[in-house]
C-alpha cells in the first residue's frame, strides 16, 4: 500500500509511559501502543522496544510513515535531535534518539519537548487554531508549557524550550529535582497533590503505589476533607503559575491539558479566578483559557505535529 492519508509516525516519550503509534495528517490516531515509562530505563531495550511497537503499528494499518515525529518529555535539543537530563529517564541522557530512530525504520525523524509538541497539536487541529499568542500548559505527572507565536514554537538560547514547570512560585516550597525550591512543577503537578494528600492524610488510608490523582478527585466529589483541601491547594498553585505566565508572556489564548485537567472542573474555574486577580499590570480578560481539545489523543497527534510542522518534511533520506 501506498502512504495516501500522508501518515505519520509518532512517539509520545513521557513520564509515566511511551506512546507510539501512527497518525493522519488531519491530527487523528489509527493505530497506537503503550509501554510504561519505567521498562524503558536501559536505553538499549528502550529504544529497542519503541522500534518494535511502531512496527507493529505500520504492519497492522499496512502502510510506512512519511516522516516519525517525536514528542519527549525534560530537556531536549531539537536541533541535534539528543535528549538531555530526563528525570523519569536517566539511562538516556546525551543518546540521539532522532538518528537512532531513523536509521532503525528508515525515515525522517524529527523531535521536540512534550509540551512544545502538545502545543503543536492543539494549535493545528484543536483549541488554538488560528491564534497568534498561543500558549498551552500540561498539567500531568510534571508540569510543562509551550508557547506559539503566529504558529512558531519560541525558542530560549541555543534553541533551547523554556522550563515552565520549574519557575519559583513560592521559595519556601519543597525542593525540586531542578535544584530550585518551591517550583511550580512542585506545588501543582500530579505528584504534588499526591504527596499533599498523603502528608495530610491522618488516617493513612493509601500509599505512593495506591494513590493517584483520579482518586483524589473523586473523594474531592464525594466530600471527602483531606481531598478538598488538596483540591483547594491545587487550584491556588495553578492559578499562581497561570498568573505568572500571563505576566510574562500575555498571550490570547491558554490551552490547559494533561491528566490533572479530569478534575478541571473541581479546581480550574477557581485558578482562574485568582489569575485573573493576580494579573493587574496585562488585560488578563483579554486572555482566554480554555481546556485542550485533543486531550484523549494529544500525546501522539502532539509528536506527529512535530513532523507536519517541520522543514524536513516531505524530503527523503
Amino acid at each position: 500500500m501506498t502512504n495516501e492519508q500522508g501518515l505519520v509516525g509518532a512517539i509520545d516519550i513521557g513520564g509515566t509511559k511511551v506512546a507510539v503509534g501512527l497518525v493522519t495528517n488531519d491530527g487523528r490516531v489509527i493505530s497506537r501502543r503503550s509501554i510504561p515509562t519505567r521498562d524503558l530505563w536501559n536505553w538499549n531495550i528502550g529504544v529497542a522496544t519503541i522500534e518494535s511497537s511502531l512496527n507493529e503499528c505500520i504492519r497492522e494499518v499496512g502502510v510506512a510513515p512519511e516522516g516519525i515525529g517525536i514528542g519527549c518529555t525534560g530537556p531536549v535539543d531539537p536541533i541535534t535531535g539528543v535528549i538531555g537530563k530526563v528525570a523519569n529517564l536517566p539511562g538516556w541522557q546525551g543518546c540521539r534518539i532522532v538518528d537512532e530512530i531513523t536509521n532503525r525504520i528508515g525515515v525522517r525523524t524529527v523531535m521536540e519537548n512534550d509540551a512544545d509538541a502538545a502545543a503543536l497539536a492543539e494549535a493545528t487541529w484543536g483549541s488554538g487554531l488560528g491564534v497568534e499568542r498561543f500558549l498551552y500548559i500540561t498539567l500531568s505527572t510534571g508540569i510543562g508549557g509551550g508557547f506559539l507565536l503566529g504558529g512558531s514554537v519560541y525558542r530560549g538560547a541555543g534553541g533551547s524550550h523554556p522550563e515552565m514547570g520549574h519557575h519559583s512560585i513560592d521559595p519556601s516550597g519543597p525542593d525540586c529535582y531542578c535544584g530550585a525550591k518551591g517550583c511550580w512543577e512542585s506545588l501543582a503537578s500530579g505528584i504534588a497533590l499526591r504527596d499533599w494528600f498523603l502528608e495530610n492524610d491522618r488516617e493513612r488510608r493509601f500509599s505512593l503505589e495506591t494513590l493517584d490523582a483520579r482518586t483524589i478527585f473523586e473523594l474531592c466529589r464525594s466530600g471527602d476533607a483531606v481531598a478538598e483541601k488538596t483540591v483547594e491547594r491545587l487550584s491556588y498553585y495553578v492559578g499562581l503559575g497561570l498568573a505568572n505566565l500571563t505576566t510574562i508572556l500575555a498571550p490570547d489564548v491558554i490551552a490547559v491539558g494533561g491528566g490533572l485537567t479530569r478534575g478541571s472542573t473541581l479546581f480550574l474555574d477557581r485558578a482562574v479566578q485568582l489569575f485573573r486577580a493576580r494579573c493587574g499590570e496585562v488585560p488578563a480578560e483579554r486572555t482566554l483559557v480554555r481546556t485542550a481539545i485533543l486531550e484523549e489523543n494529544l500525546d501522539l497527534a502532539g509528536a506527529a505535529a512535530v513532523w507536519c510542522h517541520s522543514p524536513n518534511r516531505r524530503v527523503n533520506i
